[in-house]
Parts: structure tokens; C-alpha cells; sequence
């Protein structure tokens, strides 16, 4: 009696990929992250390089009757490095082309096409690469048009999407654009998660956020938050974090005449936190200097900056 050979079905009941949001800053990549995930999982302020981490928002439901679990990367904006720091902000969005099944590249209607930093990235791509035309809201359909077509002839895209982030319009469209292109495959994370990322490192990105909003020039750059401790009680959350600083006149400014600026910024990431965890916080900060963080490898490493 012959035996039976068993053919290999390909897995055809549940869509799971990953999904890279790259461009360049300020373009509304985590506006887009947080529209797409229908949570708040990216900071977000009208300064560039907010973004410092690759993000993993998760998102899971069905298709036309197929379930699917979209994990999207929302990833610093890409720039040409000038510390360590901006080292390792690149290496997370190398990172994230490499893992991805689906590239989502950001360009906002204003950016010219011709050596566009983002164009030698897209090369160690081996997924799809969809094209988002944001901001469309600040221009005409005509201007959109030409756009698209500029870019169609530069990079040849499988896809481009016009979209408003910000006013959430054609993001259907951008939906079915990338679910379209995911693979069969079962998912990668549990049907609970949201996210990759501890609760403590949002807790920082909240309160970096709003130093981002408060303080210009340079010290939004030279500033980092690492909380030292996250306690879950039954009736809140008890945070204490550290603000380092590169300079000694950074941590006064920071702080603020009496106390004021510092006291300023922690209400404000009291309230959010709040929201964000959905019970009572209690947030404690202090100010400390750490000379020359941005390049010192092994500072960068304990603060969470490596992959």
C-alpha cells in the first residue's frame, strides 16, 4: 500500500505583518501611528525629532471576514546624524525597514521629491512600499495631483495614498491599501496588547512631551526622562522620575524661578498620565545633570537606546 504524502496548506484563515511608518520629521508620522491605532501611543509636538524610540502600536480585527493583527512602527524621523543618540535613532528605523511586510512612507505635500533623505532607505526595503501623501488639507487637488505623479516617477510606489492625519481623512482608504498587502500569517502578540513598550516608558515619553511644549531651543534636545520608580496601587500609580540635562544652566531653566516651570510641566503630565492609565497618579520629579549624554554609548544603552 502506497503512502500518503502530505501537501503543506498554506495558512489562509488570519492576516498578521509589520508595518513601518518612516519619513522625514515633522511630516505627521505619529499622528498617523496614533490615528491608525485608535490609541495615544506616539508624543507628539510641532518640534522635529520628537520621536526617539521605534514605537510598536498593535492593532487586531477582522477584514472581510479574515482576522488580522497589524503591529505598525512608529520610528524617529530620518535625519543625518550629529550625536551617538541620532546613531542609534537611525538604527531603530533600519531596524524596522528590515522587520517590515509593509513600508509606509510619509512625505507631506510641501517636501520636494529630488534627494529626498528617505529615498537611499527605501533600497533595504523587501516589502511594499506605500506611499502617504500627507497634509493634503493645507493644498488644492491640483497640487495633489502633480504631486502624486511626481512622485509615482521617482520611486514607482505599489501604492500612494493621499491622506489628512490630522483630519483623518482617506484613512480608509490608507487601510485597506496596507491590510491588502499584509501576509497570511498567525499573530505575533496576544489579542490584549497594544503595544510593545512598558507602562513606565510611556509615563517618560508624556513628560518629555511636554518639555518638548515648554522650553525652546536646545534644551528639549539635551533633556531625557527615566523613571526610577512605578508603583500600581489599588487607588494610583506612584511615579518618580529623574529629568537629566547636559548643563548645570539647563537643569535652572528647567526648574524654573522657585520652582515654577518644573512644577508646570508636572501638573501637566499628572493629567495626561491620568487619562493615559486611567487612575489617580502621583508624580515626583527631580532635575539632575548627566554631562554629554547624547554621546556617551553606554549612557545610551541604559537609558533604552540600543536594538
Amino acid at each position: 500500500m502506497e503512502e500518503k504524502t502530505e501537501i503543506a496548506v498554506p495558512f489562509r484563515n488570519h492576516r498578521a505583518g509589520f508595518v513601518s511608518i518612516i519619513g522625514k520629521p515633522n511630516v505627521g508620522k505619529s499622528t498617523l501611528m496614533n490615528v491608525l491605532v485608535g490609541e495615544r501611543m506616539s508624543i507628539i509636538t510641532s518640534k522635529a525629532q520628537t520621536t526617539r524610540h521605534r514605537i510598536m502600536g498593535i492593532l487586531n480585527g477582522k477584514h472581510e471576514d479574515i482576522p488580522f493583527q497589524l503591529v505598525y512602527s512608529d520610528t524617529p524621523g530620518v535625519i543625518k546624524p550629529a550625536y551617538k543618540l541620532h546613531d542609534s535613532m537611525m538604527t531603530f528605523v533600519k531596524g524596522s525597514l528590515e522587520d517590515a511586510d509593509v513600508v509606509l512612507f510619509v512625505a507631506e505635500i510641501g517636501e520636494k521629491v529630488a534627494d529626498h533623505e528617505v529615498l537611499p532607505l527605501l533600497k533595504r526595503a523587501d516589502a511594499p512600499v506605500v506611499l502617504v501623501l500627507n497634509k493634503i488639507d493645507l493644498s488644492d487637488q491640483e497640487h495633489v495631483d502633480a504631486k502624486m505623479a511626481e512622485w509615482e516617477a521617482a520611486i514607482q510606489p505599489d501604492a500612494i495614498v493621499p491622506i489628512s492625519a490630522l483630519h483623518q481623512a482617506n484613512i480608509a482608504t490608507l487601510f485597506d491599501a496596507v491590510i491588502t498587502r499584509l501576509p497570511f500569517h498567525p499573530p505575533y502578540f496576544g489579542e490584549d496588547e497594544l503595544t510593545d513598550k512598558p507602562e513606565r516608558f510611556f509615563a517618560s515619553e508624556i513628560i518629555r512631551e511636554k518639555i518638548f511644549l515648554n522650553y525652546r531651543q536646545e534644551i528639549p534636545y539635551s533633556s531625557e526622562v527615566v523613571i526610577s520608580e512605578f508603583k500600581e496601587r489599588d487607588d494610583m500609580i506612584v511615579i518618580r522620575a529623574e529629568i537629566l540635562v547636559e548643563r548645570k544652566s539647563q537643569k535652572g531653566i528647567i526648574i524654573g524661578e522657585k520652582g515654577e516651570m518644573l512644577k508646570k510641566i508636572g501638573t501637566q503630565a499628572r493629567i495626561d498620565m491620568e487619562a493615559f492609565f486611567g487612575k489617580k497618579v502621583f508624580l515626583e520629579q527631580h532635575v539632575r545633570v548627566e554631562p554629554d549624554w547624547r554621546s556617551k554609548e553606554n549612557k545610551l544603552r541604559q537609558f533604552g537606546y540600543d536594538e
